[in-house]
Formats: structure tokens, C-alpha cells, sequence
């Protein structure tokens, strides 16, 4: 058996081009500021939108990230947005602090707002207005939605394509779902590149807390319908490293027959990036990439603290 020191040094090569430029999910609750505040400046850091806080709390912090010298990147849930009057001063807003990048989503709430009741129909709505931003994220499902059946959601993302410029996979512990779900994209045309949302430093208590003070959002409504992440969230480091040395596999084109299989006997493609769903433990997670950046680099010093 491969010792884990070298495992782990093979995973970081592999993954390097993936680590080059990592994205940190955050939510718009106090004390964020305070962990985004360690980053490099222009990191990619997105902010949840929250059914709790609405919108304005989103801009807000982009805002103020912007002012940390960071690339915040606002998650738009076309159910909060009451018309194509709010839509317009948010996106002014954000123009006036520089962000041209956005991430838009259905959102929680069960009836919309407005006239966007859907992520599409927001894209549209941007579109018609002439302020679609310069970049545009959407989200993508590799192990299904709890309550939108697969050929809607990949129906979806492919009307999504005139409008988007990338995908970002939500939240997976399961190497497989992300590899199939990478080679069914590619049978299916979708030209998208597709950044990888794997788990960064969280912990059960963490999701508890978080949870409790914003309301159950995109994400963490996605866990919670799912049976099996919560399971994996109570051993979420092994969750998390079983995902990167998948990804390492795909990186050096050692991926599981099974998902090969499905592309002809073709390797599946491999992802553009990876987005770290921090539940704002920002630190610790910018920690782990800091470590898995160090590991090829023989005797290379590591940072203290581990995750924290």
C-alpha cells in the first residue's frame, strides 16, 4: 500500500493546476470579514444569497469585499428579486464596487417575488435589461436535486448556455457522482467549463451554527435533503480527501473504468477549478490549500494549525 505522505504528494501534483486559483464560498453573517481578511489579494470569494437576509446582505458584503481588495462574487437567487427595478440597483450597486462576475440561483423561497422564478428566467431578465454581467455562474447537481428530477435539471443547464460562462457543482463528498456527472455533461453538449465544489474545513457543529443564525440556504438546504452528505458530514475530513484524490485521478487520467465507460471507453474531462464551500471558516480552509499546494515540494515548510 502507497505510503500516505507519497499519496498525498501525488494528489497535489495532480490537483495543482486546480489549486492554482481556489473559490471560498461564505455566508453574509458577522465575523466573515475577519476570516476573508487572511486571503491574497483577488481571490474568488462568493457570498450565499440569504432567504433570511435577503439580497441587500449579499451586495452589502460583496461591497465590502471588494474593498478588501478581493473578487467577491454575489450568488443572485432570481426568487428574492421583486422586478426588473431591484434587479437593475443591484446590479448598479455592484458595477459601482467593480464586480462584473455574479452566481445565479433558483433560490429557497417557495413562490418568487417577481417575475424570475427560476435561475433562467433571471439570466433572461439581466439579458433584456443589457446588463448581463462580464462573467455569469450556474449551478449544477452531480448526485440529483431533492426536488427537480435530472432531465429537468440538465435541461436546464443546457438553455442556461447562451447566458453562463461557467458551472459550479454543489456540494459532493462522492469522487463518482462528480466524475459520471463531468462525463454525462460532456455527452449531453454542455460546453460549460465546470468548477468543482468540494467541502473545505467545515464540521457538523459548524453547519449547526451557521445554520441557525442565517437560515437554511442553498446549500445547506442541499445537505440536509440529502441523507447520505449528512452522514458524511460526521467524518467530513475523510469525505472531503476522498474527493480530492478522485479528483487527482481525473487529473491524471487514472479515473474509475465505470465513469470511462459511460464516454465510450473515453476518459472522463476534467474540471477547470474547485470551489470551496468554507461555511465561512475561510482560514482553516484557505489553510488546507495552502497545505496541499506545499505537499510536492520536498521539505517544504508547512503552515501551523492544520484546519483549525
Amino acid at each position: 500500500m502507497r505510503a500516505p505522505r507519497a499519496r498525498n504528494r501525488r494528489t497535489a501534483r495532480a490537483l495543482a493546476p486546480l489549486l492554482a486559483r481556489p473559490r471560498y464560498e461564505v455566508l453574509p453573517v458577522r465575523g466573515v470579514l475577519e476570516e476573508t481578511g487572511a486571503l491574497p489579494e483577488h481571490t474568488v470569494v462568493t457570498v450565499t444569497a440569504s432567504p433570511r437576509r435577503g439580497t441587500g446582505a449579499t451586495v452589502e458584503l460583496c461591497e465590502k469585499l471588494a474593498a478588501q481588495r478581493l473578487r467577491p462574487v454575489p450568488h443572485l437567487a432570481a426568487r428574492q428579486i421583486t422586478g426588473g427595478d431591484e434587479l437593475a440597483g443591484v446590479l448598479d450597486r455592484l458595477a459601482g464596487s467593480g464586480v462584473d462576475e455574479v452566481f445565479v440561483v433558483g433560490g429557497d423561497a417557495t413562490e418568487p417575488a417577481g417575475p424570475y422564478p427560476d435561475g433562467l428566467a433571471l439570466l433572461r431578465g439581466m439579458a433584456e435589461l443589457g446588463r448581463l454581467p462580464a462573467s455569469v455562474g450556474v449551478a449544477a447537481y452531480p448526485e440529483g436535486h431533492p426536488v427537480i428530477d435530472d432531465e429537468a435539471l440538465w435541461s436546464s443547464l443546457l438553455s442556461k448556455q447562451d447566458y453562463a460562462s461557467y458551472v459550479v457543482t454543489q456540494l459532493c463528498f462522492d469522487p463518482d457522482a462528480i466524475a459520471t456527472f463531468l462525463s454525462r455533461a460532456r455527452e449531453r453538449d454542455v460546453r460549460l467549463p465546470v468548477v468543482v465544489g468540494v467541502p473545505g474545513a467545515v464540521d457538523p457543529a459548524t453547519l449547526a451554527r451557521v445554520g441557525a443564525r442565517i437560515g437554511v440556504g442553498d446549500s445547506l438546504r442541499f445537505v440536509t435533503a440529502h441523507h447520505s452528505l449528512v452522514r458524511r458530514l460526521l467524518r467530513p475530513a475523510a469525505g472531503r480527501d476522498a474527493v480530492l484524490r478522485g479528483l487527482a485521478d481525473l487529473m491524471s487520467g487514472s479515473a474509475p473504468s465505470e465513469a470511462s465507460d459511460r464516454v465510450g471507453g473515453r476518459r472522463a474531462p476534467v474540471p477547470a477549478g474547485l470551489h470551496f464551500y468554507t461555511f465561512n471558516r475561510v482560514r482553516a480552509t484557505a489553510r488546507l490549500v495552502t497545505e496541499l499546494s506545499d505537499a510536492p515540494r520536498e521539505g517544504a515548510r508547512r503552515p501551523q494549525g492544520g484546519e483549525g
